[in-house]
């Protein structure tokens, strides 16, 4: 047993791109999930995601797509939709800082798509934002900036990692609402004792070893999901008190 087909919406995370330090450039990794599910699971999985999306990109693109009948649909958003216009932050401290969209509308955005999904006959699974690691992020995005207004702005550099747990909440708060099932690789990278050893200079993308432990963590949920039985391996690796694929990856 196994998907019609796999299409995936996303950002940049769902895209596999990381900060290749050697090249000084951002890049494709050779451990993205795409490559890793077609191989484990016999399907065609089919990547609309692109860097910089939000979740209405994702529902404009959607729009577009001829639906599959029975393919599974996976939805992953909130890495942008949550960011600053950083520019615009360092210039003017003293106001609100405003993301690309409004936590509400994000929301909305998911629960929107959810239902798109099932009603085109195709199955839904949501996708949590990863942790990114403050300190580095912040040194990322003021580069070329007045970093201490940033920080006036902000209150301290923990705030960014505040603002978007919210958008983690929130897929996970939708998946509740609508039923839908939940693969959360936020949890998949808390787990570990160093997620930070899986991070890319930027703070914000993973490195090869956190793509490979992302797409093992997908596979496993994929698996469960067909009824597929999955190899000892895994199931040790699953059953571990620290492990690559911690319980939270096997929600839904």
């Amino acid at each position: 047993m196994t998907y019609p087909e796999i299409h995936i919406w996303g950002d940049s995370l769902a895209r596999g791109i990381l900060y290749n330090e050697q090249k000084g450039r951002y890049a494709i990794s050779r451990e993205r999930c795409v490559t890793r599910l077609e191989e484990a699971l016999d399907s065609k999985v089919v990547n609309h995601s692109n860097m910089g999306a939000t979740v209405l990109d994702g529902l404009n693109w959607f729009e577009a797509f001829q639906p599959v009948p029975g393919a599974l649909c996976a939805v992953e958003f909130g890495g942008n939709d949550c960011d600053l216009d950083w520019r615009y932050v360092a210039e003017h401290p003293d106001e609100p800082v405003m993301s690309k969209v409004t936590l509400t509308a994000f929301e909305e955005g998911l629960n929107t798509f959810v239902h798109r999904i099932r009603v085109r006959g195709m199955r839904p699974v949501l996708i949590t934002p990863l942790p990114l690691h403050a300190p580095r992020y912040f040194a990322w995005v003021t580069r070329g900036l007045d970093a201490d207004k940033v920080l006036a702005a902000l209150g301290d550099v923990y705030h960014i990692y505040r603002w978007q747990e919210r958008y983690a909440i929130a897929v996970r708060n939708v998946s509740l609402k609508t039923r839908c099932p939940l693969l959360d690789l936020r949890d998949v990278f808390l787990a570990q004792p160093n997620y930070e050893q899986l991070m890319s200079l930027d703070g914000i993308h993973p490195n090869d070893v956190g793509y490979r432990l992302l797409a093992d963590a997908a596979v496993l949920m994929a698996r469960r999901d067909l009824n597929v039985s999955v190899p000892s391996a895994e199931r040790e690796a699953a059953q571990a008190a620290i492990t690559a694929i911690p319980s939270g990856a096997r929600v839904g």
